[in-house]
C-alpha cells in the first residue's frame, strides 16, 4: 500500500482543491484516486490519501504545492499513471502561496516488482526510498536520500564499458559556450515589420491555458476549420518552435509550465489490444479539457494523447527527445538551470534514456523504430533506423550529458550515454554518408561477403542505386541517407534529419559543410518557391502505391511525400549560422516572408517547387508562425543561436567500444576508418 502524508504549517494557507483520476483500459473498467486539501488554519494536522484500485493495479501519488504549480504528482510505479491531471479551484488557482513553513516528507513503499527484463529504474523503495523537499518542489536546494543508489538502467550496455566518468558534483561534459548565461536576448530593438507583428499575435492567440497559467501552444488555429481533428492540441514536437520564439523573446514562464506539465504525463499505456510500453513514454500531444463535476461545477484537466488516438496508433518515438532538447534549451538561454536540477526532472530525463538505451536483439546502436513515429507520421517507408530519429536521439543524449547530475545511481548511466553518443556518431558518419566517392564505391561493392573484414557490412546490392541519384549528387557536396539496413539503403534526402546533423555536429565538420554546399546546389529542387522540402525526391508510381499504401494525403509532393514545410526554416537557419552560411539562411527567410501572410501561414505546400499551398494544408498553423518568427530573431542576433548548437566533441571518437572489449576481437572497423572521420 503506498502512503503519503502532509505535514502542513498552520501559517500555510492551501490554494486550490485538486481531483485526479485514471482511466484504465476499458476491459479493466475504472479506477480512480481521490486528493483533497481543506483549508483549516485553527488546526494542524495531517491529510491522509484514501485510494481505490481495481485488483492487480496499484496506484500512489505524491502531491505538492510550490511557487510555481499548484499540484505536482510524482509517479511512483509504472502501473496507473493518472490518466486526467485536474485542478479544480475553490478559489484563485494562481494564487502564490509564502515560500516559508511548509515541507513535504514522502515515504515511498511498495511491493510492486518490475516487470522488464533490461530495465530496472522503477520509483520504488530500494532506489527512491526518501525525499526531503525543502521549501516546496522547486526551490533550490534539494536534499535527497537513497536515490537511485545502485541503478542498473541499461542492462548489460553499462557494464561493458570502461569509460571514465567523473565524480559526483563535477560536471559532465560542460560546454563554455559564450555568452550562455546574463546574455541579453536582444540586441538593440528594431521596428518589426507588419509580417512579424502579425506572426507575433497569431502566436499568441495560439496560447493554451491551464488553471490560469500558460502551457503550450495549439497546433494551428484556423477560426474557419469546422473540424479541427487533433489540430486543437498541444503537440510536443510542434511546440518546440513557440518555445523557442518565446525564450528568445524573453518569455519563458510558458516553456517551464509546458516542460513540467508535459513531465507529470510521462509515462502510459497505450490502449491499443491492452499493451503498455516502457516506462519513460513522453506523450505525442495533449488537450485541456473541462469536465463537469456535481453541483453545477467544472474543473479541467489534461488529456494526454499517446499515440492510441493518432492516425496509425503509432506512439511517438521523438516526443521524449524533443522534451529533453527543449530542457537545455530553457536552461541556457534563460540561465535558470534549478528546473533541470530538480529531482523529478532529473528522473524524467533518466527514464527517457532508459527507454531509448533499453537492449535489445538489434546489433546497431541507431534507434530502431516503426513508421509514423516521428514527424512524418503517417506510412512512407521509414521503419527502421530513420535519420531524424537519430539526430535528435544524438542530440538528446549530448543534452542529458550536460544536464544528468552525477552521483553513485547515475555514473553508469552516464557511461551508457557516452558508449551510445560513441558508437552512434561512428555508425551514421561512416555507413550514412554518400558523395560521389561513396556511390561510386557502393557502385562497385562485392556481395555475399562474410568476415570481419567485408567491405560491404551490410550487404547492399549496388542495383540499389536509384538512377535519379547518378546525375543529381553534385560534384561539391553530400548528404546523410535517410535509412539504413540490411539489404536496403534509403537513398532519399530527408531535410530534418541533415540539418540537425548539422547542428548536432552528428556530421564531421567537412560533411556538415557538404550538406549545406549540397542545399545551395539543389536549391531549386530542396528550396523552390518554399523552404524546405521534408524529403527528397517524392516516390511515385507503383513504389508510392506500395510503400504508402496509396495515402490519398501523400500523393507525389505533397506532404509528408515530397511536400515543402515551412517550419523547417528555423532549423535551416541554426544549421547556416553554424557553419557561417547566413546568407542561405536570410534567402530562405526572404523566399517564406513574401508568402505565408498572404497565404495565411499553411502548414505546408505541394508541387516540385512549394507552388501551391497544401491540398489539405491548415492554415495559420502555429510552428509554421513559430518557425518564421525564430529565424527572423536568430538572424537578427546570430550570436544567441550558440545556445542551441553542440560543436565536435574531440573525447567521443577517442572511445572505442571494441578496444575495451574482452572478447579477443583482433580487427575494429572504427580503426581503420578513424583517419578518415577526424576531417
Amino acid at each position: 500500500m503506498v502512503t503519503l502524508g502532509f505535514i502542513r504549517n498552520y501559517t500555510m494557507k492551501p490554494s486550490c482543491r485538486f481531483l485526479m483520476t485514471r482511466k484504465s483500459l476499458g476491459i479493466f473498467g475504472f479506477a480512480k484516486c481521490h486528493h483533497s486539501l481543506t483549508s483549516n488554519l485553527a488546526r494542524n494536522h495531517v491529510h491522509k490519501k484514501q485510494f481505490s484500485a481495481y485488483p492487480l493495479r496499484i496506484f500512489g501519488f505524491g502531491s505538492a504545492i510550490n511557487d510555481t504549480q499548484k499540484i505536482f504528482c510524482i509517479p511512483k510505479t509504472n502501473f496507473g499513471q493518472p490518466r486526467f491531471i485536474s485542478v479544480f479551484p475553490y478559489g484563485d488557482c494562481t494564487r502564490r502561496r509564502a515560500s516559508r513553513g511548509f515541507s513535504v516528507v514522502s515515504s515511498f513503499a511498495s511491493e510492486v516488482k518490475g516487470y522488464s527484463t533490461s530495465v530496472e529504474t522503477r520509483v520504488n523503495d530500494k532506489n527512491f526510498e526518501r525525499i526531503y523537499v525543502q521549501n516546496g518542489i522547486g526551490v533550490k536546494p534539494l536534499v535527497v536520500e537513497k536515490i537511485d543508489k545502485d541503478e542498473n538502467v541499461v542492462g548489460e550496455e553499462a557494464s561493458r564499458i570502461g569509460i571514465a566518468v567523473p565524480d559526483e558534483g563535477e560536471n559532465v561534459n560542460a560546454e563554455n559556450v559564450e555568452g550562455v548565461k546574463g546574455v541579453e536576448i536582444a540586441g538593440p530593438k528594431r521596428v518589426e515589420s507588419d509580417i512579424e507583428k502579425e506572426a507575433w499575435k497569431l502566436l499568441n492567440d495560439a496560447i493554451v491555458s491551464y488553471c490560469g497559467s500558460p502551457v503550450g501552444t495549439v497546433a494551428a488555429n484556423d477560426p474557419g476549420d469546422k473540424q479541427p481533428l487533433n489540430y486543437d492540441q498541444v503537440f510536443i514536437r510542434d511546440f518546440v518552435p513557440s518555445a523557442l520564439a518565446f525564450l528568445l523573446r524573453g518569455e519563458g514562464e510558458i516553456v517551464r509550465n509546458f516542460l513540467l506539465h508535459t513531465l507529470q504525463l510521462q509515462s502510459w499505456e497505450k490502449t491499443v489490444d491492452c499493451y503498455s510500453p516502457g516506462q519513460g513514454l513522453m506523450p505525442a500531444s495533449f488537450k485541456v479539457r473541462t469536465v463537469p463535476l456535481d453541483g453545477n461545477k467544472f474543473e479541467e484537466v489534461l488529456d494526454p494523447d499517446f499515440g492510441e488516438s493518432a492516425i496509425g496508433r503509432v506512439a511517438p518515438v521523438d516526443s521524449g527527445l524533443w522534451w529533453i532538447i527543449l530542457l537545455r534549451a530553457y536552461g541556457k538561454i534563460t540561465g535558470d538551470c534549478t528546473l533541470q536540477e530538480r529531482v523529478d526532472v532529473q528522473m524524467g530525463i533518466k527514464l527517457i534514456l532508459n527507454l531509448c538505451l533499453t537492449d535489445g536483439f538489434d546489433m546497431f546502436p541507431s534507434l530502431l523504430v516503426t513508421d509514423g513515429s516521428c514527424m512524418i507520421d503517417r506510412r512512407m517507408g521509414i521503419h527502421g533506423h530513420p535519420l531524424e530519429i537519430q539526430a535528435l536521439f544524438y542530440s538528446a543524449l549530448r543534452c542529458s550529458r550536460e544536464m544528468l547530475t552525477v552521483n553513485d545511481g547515475s555514473k553508469n548511466l552516464v557511461r551508457a550515454v557516452n558508449n551510445r553518443l560513441s558508437a552512434l556518431s561512428f555508425h551514421i558518419r561512416e555507413y550514412y554518408w554518400v558523395d560521389i566517392k561513396k556511390i561510386n564505391e557502393i557502385y562497385r561493392y562485392k556481395t555475399e561477403e562474410y568476415s570481419l573484414d567485408a567491405t560491404n557490412k551490410f550487404n547492399i546490392y549496388p542495383e540499389q542505386i536509384p538512377s535519379w541519384l547518378m546525375d543529381w549528387i553534385p560534384e561539391e557536396g553530400g548528404y546523410l541517407i535517410g535509412n539504413l539496413q540490411p539489404a536496403h539503403m534509403d537513398f532519399r534526402f530527408f531535410t530534418l534529419g541533415n540539418l540537425w546533423s548539422v547542428i548536432s555536429s552528428l556530421g564531421t565538420p567537412k560533411q556538415n559543410k557538404a550538406i549545406l554546399n549540397l542545399i545551395e546546389a539543389k536549391w531549386d529542387d530542396i528550396v523552390g518557391r518554399m523552404p524546405l522540402k521534408i524529403c527528397y525526391p517524392a516516390i511515385e508510381d507503383e513504389d508510392w502505391r506500395i510503400i504508402t499504401g496509396s495515402d490519398p494525403k501523400n500523393t507525389p509532393w505533397s506532404y509528408h511525400n515530397g511536400g515543402s514545410w515551412p517550419t523547417l526554416l528555423w532549423q535551416f537557419t541554426l544549421a547556416c549560422i553554424k557553419m557561417g552560411r547566413l546568407e542561405l539562411a536570410q534567402k530562405a527567410v526572404a523566399l517564406a516572408e513574401k508568402r505565408l501572410a498572404v497565404d495565411r501561414w499553411p502548414e505546408y505546400y505541394d508541387t516540385r517547387t512549394g507552388k501551391f499551398i497544401g491540398k489539405q494544408s491548415r492554415l495559420y498553423q502555429t510552428w509554421t508562425i513559430a518557425g518564421f518568427l525564430t529565424s527572423k530573431v536568430l538572424l537578427e542576433n546570430p550570436r544567441m543561436a550558440s545556445m542551441l548548437l553542440w560543436e565536435e566533441d574531440y573525447e567521443l571518437l577517442e572511445i572505442c567500444v571494441c578496444g575495451l572489449s574482452k572478447t579477443g576481437r583482433k580487427k575494429c572497423s572504427r580503426g581503420a576508418a578513424k583517419s578518415q572521420i577526424l576531417v
